[in-house]
């Protein structure tokens, strides 16, 4: 599972770098704040940004839940009572439980990394991807006050196959400009059954930015 999560973290960070070449030209460079917090609170390049608003259904899956506490990257998460680390490093991070399971990437980008046209390109890219059936879901999503991108793989060709519920975005930390890459996946076959518990995992991040 966690060589699955690296080569895809590794495939996002490439993308992301392609298509930040395409988009650059003609940009300023500028930092993971302009995405995060200026400009129009509630929308980028007039999407809508949703503010993480959890449903009773998704808050009810949490109930009795564990604080998951990354001290290294500052970042928080509530979980269910059932799930258990995995592996907690500098980078990486792991929880699983029933079949589910949480994973997050920090990738570190040079300090002149263009990161505000870079989650623009990978919005635009995930669009074009939606269009093509690999998503159902492409969205602004802003979590704790951190403006990224939400998106979730459409269903999978059979039962076992992995789906994934993502989230990135850019933020400024401990003097880096660093990538967050959240993962929360399951079997296809059993998505429906763990996709209160994924979102309710996602809504209760805490990260500083």
């Amino acid at each position: 599972m966690k060589h699955v999560f690296l080569l895809v973290a590794l495939v996002l960070v490439v993308a992301a770098c392609n298509l930040t070449n395409k988009f650059k030209s003609g940009s300023s460079n500028s930092n993971s704040s302009t995405t995060s917090s200026s400009g129009n609170p509630s929308k980028i390049d007039n999407e809508p940004v949703e503010k993480a608003a959890p449903t009773a259904a998704q808050t009810a899956a949490l109930a009795n839940g564990q604080e998951a506490k990354w001290d290294q990257q500052g970042i928080i998460w509530t979980l269910p009572p059932t799930w258990k680390k995995e592996e907690v490093r500098n980078e990486t991070l792991s929880y699983g439980g029933n079949g589910a399971f949480l994973s997050v990437n920090i990738s570190t980008m040079s300090a002149d990394f263009p990161s505000d046209v870079s989650i623009k390109a990978m919005h635009q890219g995930a669009k074009t991807e939606q269009k093509n059936g690999k998503y159902d879901e492409v969205k602004w999503l802003e979590l704790d006050g951190l403006r990224g991108l939400e998106f979730r793989q459409s269903k999978q060709e059979t039962p076992g196959d992995i789906r994934r519920l993502e989230w990135q975005a850019y933020r400024t930390y401990a003097g880096q400009n660093q990538l967050i890459t959240m993962i929360l996946s399951t079997d296809d076959g059993a998505f429906a059954k763990h996709q209160d518990e994924l979102y309710g995992i996602m809504y209760s991040t805490k990260v500083v930015h």
